[in-house]
């Protein structure tokens, strides 16, 4: 009797131990961004990435920012070992002058279930005037891009779609996108790699959900670290018309009928 017991009392014990040892691992790249200088109603954006370094999958459960002014998304399939996710933050700066530094939460069922992540910068006045020397403009990042322009052709209205672009650095350091203003403000972006190395190149992907119909030719301005052309402009056109799903029903009497 004694030795069961003390088999069931080794078998508990090693249970637990590989209970213990089997779970999920975030590893951040990083845990705090500076975006630097930004000018006033740019929507200042950047994705912290991570990776699973443990043996179990991971869930990020919530990911909650200290203030209304950081809008989060982040990765919300399970994270496979050894596999990588990210966490975007998006500082929207319009009428916020002034340095920044906001803490955002991120929640997941992972050994550390809780990290903190931080952004910061400063928001400086919309249209900055600053004088360089010819050394620190030669040696500045220069961002280069083969078209301005994409046209979507027909999109239905609160459709999403996405334009990409090839982008480069032709600059002497590393490029830093640092944001993006629209005045529709349905604009986001994503950048295939961010701090682009000089003579490398990145997808950049304006991502654009009308709200206007007919005709519509949305300016977005790109800034970025390039002190020679601190914004570039890009022009996203498309004909726009009523989503079909609110079309694709009959009023028969009182009552909405498919059509047959």
């Amino acid at each position: 009797m004694r030795k069961s017991l003390s088999l069931l009392f080794a078998l508990c014990f090693l249970l637990a131990g590989f209970s213990a040892s089997a779970q999920g691992e975030l590893k951040f790249e990083k845990e705090t961004h500076d975006f630097g200088t930004v000018p006033e109603g740019v929507q200042a954006t950047y994705e912290f990435k991570v990776k699973n370094v443990g043996n179990q999958p991971v869930v990020i459960a919530n990911v909650q920012p200290s203030c209304g002014c950081t809008t989060p998304d982040w990765t919300k399939d399970p994270i496979l070992p050894g596999k990588t996710g990210v966490i975007k933050a998006v500082y929207n700066s319009a009428g916020r002058p002034g340095p920044f530094h906001k803490a955002i939460t991120v929640t997941s069922n992972a050994a550390t279930p809780s990290t903190i992540l931080y952004i910061k910068g400063e928001v400086g006045p919309k249209d900055t005037k600053t004088s360089y020397t010819p050394e620190q403009k030669a040696n500045s990042p220069r961002l280069a891009v083969g078209t301005t322009t994409y046209n979507f052709g027909k999109l239905e209205k609160g459709q999403k779609a996405v334009a990409k672009f090839t982008i480069k650095n032709t600059g002497k350091s590393d490029l830093v996108i640092q944001g993006i203003k629209s005045a529709c403000n349905c604009v986001s972006y994503r950048i295939s790699e961010q701090g682009l190395k000089p003579g490398k190149q990145a997808t950049l992907e304006l991502i654009y959900v009308p709200t206007m119909l007919n005709e519509q030719n949305e300016v977005v301005n790109i800034f970025s670290n390039d002190i020679i052309m601190t914004d570039l402009k890009f022009t996203l056109k498309a004909n726009v018309v009523e989503s079909l799903a609110s079309k694709n029903m009959l009023r028969e009497g009182n009552q909405p009928a498919p059509f047959r």
